[in-house]
């Protein structure tokens, strides 16, 4: 078998308990104390199951090879950021002596142990898929050299580029006594070297920190427009080590890149939380290291060398084979080479509002709008806030920011409201993570514009995505409000798929507003009339609409449960859905994600189904729906949307938003359009296994498989037609409905 078809584990369990299997070895089932911490799977093991999928599209032909590459870029980012949070807040448990386990049973030592083997394997997979997809990429005419290949025109390009480019911003760093061990940033690289000083044979070691600004890929001079050959700036810096180290012969030298701490907590006693976040973001810089990678032609010796000075056990340090820093394989991802990458889609425009000559207000108030991101564009809900912006008649907006782009139209928008005077208030959530220092950098500019700017809560983050505009008409207030899935980003808007809710009911806008008062003066909801929020009566609306699930089922009705989530991991609702299922509900749940829910035990969840969607885009809408007896789909089914998955930190610890989507048209939209189609899907979709393992839909590789975002992408809303709707209907989706 050639590297180019080189086949990854795609079946790798999400957690390798010795005391939990489901199937014994001669095939048959075996069941699972409704009671036990079995029933669950582990967190962090279903997180990685659910990478590997990610890093299985990179061998799934219907993808252009460039996107196939990306697939790795992104396995291996989510990996390091996984390592600096997750990995690192179990090491942090460890560290300071928590033994307590997790709902599966697992303690913090436990986890870790399992995490490292079953991340280890990942890591080995990802780089026997770039040994494999480097070979592709090169039939194709993108090349990744080795020095060996170098063509004597381009060496002596390169000893020119390494002179004026990359030279003079290197600095060479000895390790002894008077030369300490600096300091090395998280995701940074760094040449290790072993050496002997020529005049008095003394031996030393030296690091040679790599800085980020330089670019990871040269690209030779000469490429023709359809070959392009790169070099690694390792490689070369790797050429020209003895330019930085006169007077020494060169030993050994290695490639090594480490992961630090990332996560950052907030006193509750903090006063104020831009200047705390001001200086954990520069603590974050510096917090431990957690994780190592080091490239095989490194010597033993200095490897030990230098996890000495880190302090890190031989647990935490990984060889790698190949290429380090997988992550930065976007950069090959080359605008020149279209015919490597999907063909590009043009998101429609909600043909609703162009019957009202582009007034979002008339559109709403004719009608609730749902709009499904990204088969119809961001631009409406940006096009509402720009509306509401320069309307004289709109006299206050309110609005949540999670997280934006670097020049949001959003922020732009919201400016340009205050500066026409208008009331203008601003959430912007300090801790969402990653986003902190531009989240900081917008409150700034915000506040400058007269823009009333409030943080939230400390001990809460406000995850809740809502925008309200309060216009005046015929003598009166209207509010028009919009909750949507996704944040307000119109770059990840493109790929992520969300739904932006648009509607000017009267009761949503009222609890919109108390959903405000909440957050800015701590004026907890009272009587809120359709939407949920946790902390507050979320949770138990869902724990509420699962139990009448179960009532119907008892008493001989339908009784369906369909869900949509990037995650499930909340052991209470979880419990519930087993409830459930026992008591004859039939469920089905896509969840992209973690899942610690166990489907197909006999005696604990025979009629629950899981399904994972990993394809072009990212599927991260919340969808929740349930039949109210009359089964799924039903028009009479009760169906929401939310900002919120159905995990502890979201019920518990985030302001989040659940809504129901009453209108008949929307509500079609959501269920028999986009639910049914992602049920339907199987170009991309794994079926978990009741012992956590996943497997692709039989039918994924048949070139015919049905894929929901395929149909999405060719086939209208319905709620956004307009007039439209009835020349031209979307072409609807079979029922889904399983043998038992």
């Amino acid at each position: 078998m050639s590297q180019a078809e080189i086949r990854i584990h795609s079946t790798e369990p999400a957690q390798a308990t010795e005391g939990v299997k489901t199937v014994a070895a001669d095939g048959r089932q075996l069941s699972i104390d409704p009671a036990s911490p079995e029933r669950f799977v582990n967190r962090e093991l279903s997180w990685l199951a659910f990478n590997r999928r990610v890093l299985e599209e990179t061998q799934n032909r219907r993808h252009p090879l460039l996107e196939r590459l990306r697939f790795l870029s992104i396995s291996a980012s989510n990996l390091d950021e996984f390592y600096m949070v997750r990995v690192a807040g179990l090491k942090a448990m460890v560290n300071e002596g928590v033994v307590s386990a997790s709902a599966d049973g697992l303690t913090p030592a436990e986890q870790i142990v399992k995490v490292d083997e079953m991340a280890g394997r990942l890591i080995a997979d990802q780089q026997a898929v770039w040994a494999g997809l480097n070979v592709e990429l090169r039939e194709a005419g993108i090349c990744v050299l080795e020095p060996g290949e170098l063509a004597p025109a381009e060496r002596a390009w390169l000893d020119g580029h390494f002179r004026d480019q990359i030279f003079p911003v290197l600095t060479p760093l000895a390790i002894d006594p008077a030369h300490p061990f600096p300091f090395i940033p998280n995701l940074g690289f760094s040449i290790a070297l072993t050496m002997t000083r020529r005049h008095d044979g003394r031996p030393m070691n030296a690091l040679l920190p790599v800085p980020s600004q330089l670019q990871r890929f040269i690209r030779l001079p000469g490429s023709s427009d359809r070959v392009f050959r790169f070099l690694p700036l390792e490689s070369l810096i790797e050429m020209n080590l003895g330019r930085l180290f006169p007077g020494h012969v060169i030993g050994g030298s290695g490639m090594f890149r480490v992961v630090r701490d990332s996560d950052v907590e907030v006193e509750e006693e903090a006063e104020d939380l831009v200047l705390v976040f001001e200086t954990l973001l520069k603590r974050r810089r510096r917090g431990s290291v957690i994780h190592m990678k080091c490239s095989a032609s490194m010597p033993e010796g200095l490897r030990e060398f230098i996890a000495d000075h880190l302090r890190l056990k031989p647990s935490e340090l990984v060889i790698v084979e190949h290429l380090m820093g997988l992550s930065d394989l976007q950069k090959l991802i080359l605008a020149e080479r279209q015919d490597l990458q999907f063909t590009p889609y043009v998101a429609r425009f909600p043909e609703r509002i162009r019957d009202h000559g582009g007034d979002c207000f008339a559109a709403i108030r004719a009608k609730d709008i749902i709009v499904h991101h990204p088969f119809e564009s961001f631009d409406v809900v940006v096009q509402f806030l720009r509306q509401a912006a320069q309307d004289p008649d709109v006299v206050a907006i309110k609005q949540t920011l999670y997280r934006t782009s670097h020049d949001s139209p959003i922020v732009k928008a919201l400016i340009e409201a205050a500066e026409a005077g208008k009331s203008v208030t601003a959430l912007v959530e300090l801790k969402a993570r990653f986003d902190e220092a531009a989240n900081i950098k917008w409150a700034r500019d915000l506040e400058r514009a007269g823009v009333q700017v409030v943080y939230g809560f400390i001990e809460l983050k406000t995850h809740a995505k809502i925008s309200l505009a309060v216009r005046r008409e015929g003598g009166q207030l209207r509010t028009y409000v919009h909750f949507g899935t996704g944040n307000y980003h119109p770059v990840t808007a493109k790929f992520y798929t969300d739904l932006s809710l648009f509607s000017a009911d009267p009761a949503l806008g009222r609890d919109a507003a108390q959903v405000f008062n909440y957050i800015t003066g701590y004026a907890e909801p009272v009587g809120l009339e359709k939407v949920s929020v946790s902390p507050i009566n979320l949770r138990g609306r869902l724990v509420d609409a699962i139990q009448e699930e179960i009532v119907h089922a008892r008493a001989g009705r339908p009784a369906a449960i369909w869900l949509k989530l990037n995650s499930l991991v909340d052991p209470a609702l979880i419990d519930g859905l087993y409830r459930a299922s026992q008591a004859g509900v039939r469920i089905e749940l896509i969840v992209r994600g973690i899942c610690c829910l166990r489907p197909q035990v006999p005696g604990l969840s025979d009629n629950i189904h899981v399904k994972s969607i990993v394809g072009r885009f990212l599927e991260h809408g919340r969808i929740v729906c349930f039949g109210a007896g009359h089964g799924l789909p039903s028009a009479q089914a009760k169906v929401f949307v939310s900002s919120a998955d159905w995990m502890p930190r979201n019920l518990d610890r985030r302001v989040e938003a659940l809504v129901p989507v009453e209108n008949p048209t929307v509500h079609q939209q959501v269920l028999d359009q986009i639910m049914v189609a992602l049920l339907k899907d199987q170009a991309q979709s794994w079926s978990m296994r009741a012992d956590g393992t996943y497997e692709r839909h039989l039918e994924s590789s048949n070139p015919d498989a049905f894929s929901a975002h395929t149909y999405f992408m060719t086939n209208p809303s319905l709620s956004g037609r307009g007039r439209s709707l009835k020349i031209d209907q979307p072409r609807p989706v079979a029922i889904v409905t399983r043998r038992d």
